[in-house]
């Protein structure tokens, strides 16, 4: 499972929220990959993002976070999520710059995904990602975490 995310984190204190939720996440793993910016370029961006897909795995899963996806409760997410991880030999998230998606893209997204109707931060928006994806791993195991 892989997380793409345009541009860097670079808060120590939200770096230390995520290793954290990171570390527990084991079922399967999640690896973050940040890849750069484009000065607000959006269809830019998504070249960049789309390449870093095909390196990944050019059939994977791919979701994207947008505003627009739709929105579950963490037990339902829960669910959808590992009946796709279990249909698909890779799931990828994205989240893209401040722009948004670039068409081709969009396009190329199997699914979008959203976090709730708020307007965030991407970097709110990435460790709220990471939490709600150990919740779902704990949700699915049986871990008292969720309750």
């Amino acid at each position: 499972m892989h997380l793409i995310t345009v541009g860097k984190l670079k808060d120590k204190h939200l770096e230390a929220i995520e290793y954290d939720y990171l570390k527990r996440i084991n079922q399967p793993k999640l690896s973050i990959h940040e890849v750069k910016a484009s000065a607000e370029n959006r269809d830019s961006e998504a070249q960049i993002v789309l390449k870093k897909i095909e390196s990944l795995n050019k059939n994977a899963f791919v979701i994207l976070m947008t505003e627009f996806g739709k929105e579950f409760e963490s037990p339902k997410f829960s669910k959808w999520l590992f009946e796709n991880l279990e249909k698909n030999r890779d799931v990828i998230f994205v989240i893209c710059g401040a722009e948004g998606p670039g068409y081709d893209l969009k396009s190329r997204a199997n699914f979008e995904l959203s976090l709730g109707k708020f307007t965030m931060p991407h970097k709110l928006a990435r460790i709220i990602l990471v939490e709600q994806l150990y919740r779902a791993q704990t949700i699915h195991t049986g871990h008292p975490y969720h309750n």
